[in-house]
């Protein structure tokens, strides 16, 4: 199924629908502007195999971009609307993208990266203003009938580098007719979570993220309705729930942890009883946070562990979690091995590096040592992960590899310290690195982003070092708490961490790419 066969069996039904505004876009309209948008490529000279750079902000174009793209075999690259026009003009140079659109929501950024490469042509969705020209009015002088060479394209995502420089993945097109293969994501959305075209999926992160505009391209080809909101909030998430009945959404834990924080007055006015499944993924989540929302939500909460490079998956539904707490689940799409500094594969419940074996190709574009480093010796590929098995082959992931910290010659890993801290009940958000210390190497430092910020200082921190001595070991509280208004965390639930602990190692200049 595709929306190219939706546009011709139900062409009125809502394909997906601004949460916000209410802009509904059916298939027949959503098939009619991809066409459009192919032959506007082509006349622009575009052929199979060239990529165009989409920066934009949750705009109803976005799926128009998206499709008009992969029938024209094309790649699209879709970048993170938080960056800076270096890292915008990075990205664009590295993909080879012969074409930049972008939207009103982020015209000042985009206007300010255009000028880095004057040579493409610039395009703006939702209006437009110099030097772009509008991508609505180009498109409209094309026809709305498909291309004379269609073939299928794809997308070509860079990571959100919260670790370094973000990384390319870029796989070979594939082959055949346009629509004729049902994508991995949709036979996801039916086999993991039992998703049918009457469902209704939430889509509350931004479509630049290789989740969000995965799985919701994947409800598009089942034929299901998509709802994007415009930008999270957690109320809104649950009142566009109740209004659009929703029946299935992809979350990250900070989407969570936001809303169990609402007032409980706020929490109950909602009615969520239409949801039927859930699932997340992007990071680890507490322990104690997924088992409210079970509580809450009752027993239809999913996760899932993967990344953009596509090496392999794995999931777990809320039954099991209960009976392996923590986990993230079994491999599905390729065997977890757990593996030493060696690449020796380690037996269950010892501590390595989360390798996948059997999984799918990729390769970083423009980085063959990056690409080499992803690999051991038999071949498999990590994301740069740490966790452990249990003897039924369940992960539990530890944290990143980079982000470990070595105190004392003790290895300690942030995320366990995040995950109590972000559960008292003054604490929005946290971070925790390792700062120089001159006796242990490094030193484990809390920084924190208050429910309130009036609340910040030397009482609050007494009362959170006080917490973590109560359930952690010593070694492991921190020995320096700071205070941050706005922890500088990616809109897909990832912190760029790189940014924090950069500033306590006083590389003043580093930057989000």
């Amino acid at each position: 199924m595709h929306p190219i066969h939706h546009a011709r069996t139900m062409p009125d039904k809502a394909a997906y629908i601004m949460a916000g505004t209410g802009e509904t876009v059916t298939y027949g309209q959503l098939d009619e502007r991809a066409n459009q948008g192919a032959h506007l490529f082509r006349s622009l000279g575009l052929k199979r195999g060239d990529s165009v750079a989409v920066f934009m902000d949750n705009s109803p174009r976005y799926f128009e971009l998206l499709f008009a793209t992969e029938r024209a075999g094309l790649y699209i690259t879709c970048i993170s609307s938080k960056l800076t026009a270096g890292e915008i003009e990075y990205i664009v140079r590295d993909s080879g993208s012969k074409v930049f659109v972008a939207s009103t929501g982020v015209a000042a950024m985009a206007i300010e990266a255009a000028a880095l490469f004057p040579e493409l042509p610039l395009f703006m969705c939702d209006g437009a203003v110099e030097p772009f020209a509008s991508f609505e009015e180009a498109r409209a002088a094309f026809p709305t009938t498909m291309i004379d060479d269609p073939s299928p394209g794809m997308t070509m995502l860079y990571s959100s580098g919260t670790t370094g420089r973000p990384k390319g993945v870029r796989r070979p097109l594939p082959e055949g007719e346009v629509g004729a293969a049902p994508g991995p994501l949709m036979m996801l959305h039916v086999g993991l979570y039992g998703a049918t075209p009457d469902s209704i999926y939430l889509s509350p992160a931004p479509l630049y993220h290789a989740a969000p505009l995965g799985w919701t391209a994947g409800m598009l080809q089942l034929g299901g309705t998509v709802v994007v909101m415009e930008k999270f909030d957690p109320e809104l998430a649950l009142k566009y729930i109740e209004k659009y009945k929703v029946t299935t959404a992809q979350w990250v834990p900070t989407h969570f942890v936001r809303m169990l924080k609402l007032p409980e007055e706020v929490r109950t006015r909602y009615d969520v009883s239409t949801l039927q499944a859930v699932f997340h993924a992007a990071a680890p989540c507490p322990v104690p946070i997924k088992e409210q929302m079970i509580d809450w939500w009752g027993p239809i909460i999913h996760e899932y562990y993967a990344g953009t490079e596509g090496n392999g998956l794995t999931a777990i539904n809320s039954q099991e979690w209960l009976a392996h707490k923590g986990s993230v689940g079994k491999g599905m799409t390729a065997e977890v091995k757990i593996c030493d500094e060696e690449g020796n594969p380690l037996p269950p419940r010892q501590e390595g590096g989360v390798y996948f074996a059997g999984g799918g190709a990729y390769e970083y574009h423009n980085d063959p040592k990056k690409t080499a480093e992803a690999k051991n010796q038999h071949g498999w590929t990590t994301l740069g992960d740490v966790g452990w098995l249990d003897e039924e082959g369940y992960l539990y992931l530890t944290d990143r590899k980079s982000f470990m910290i070595i105190s004392g010659g003790v290895n300690i890993y942030p995320q366990e310290i995040e995950n109590l801290l972000v559960t008292h009940p003054k604490v929005a958000d946290v971070a925790v690195i390792g700062a120089p210390d001159e006796e242990m190497g490094e030193k484990v430092v809390a920084i924190i982003q208050p429910a309130d910020w009036s609340e910040a200082g030397d009482a609050l921190a007494e009362e959170l070092s006080a917490f973590v001595r109560a359930n952690l070991s010593g070694v492991k509280r921190p020995r320096q708490i700071d205070f941050m208004e706005q922890l500088p965390r990616h809109d897909t639930g990832k912190i760029y961490k790189r940014l924090i602990r950069d500033a306590y190692w006083g590389k003043t200049d580093a930057k989000i790419a």
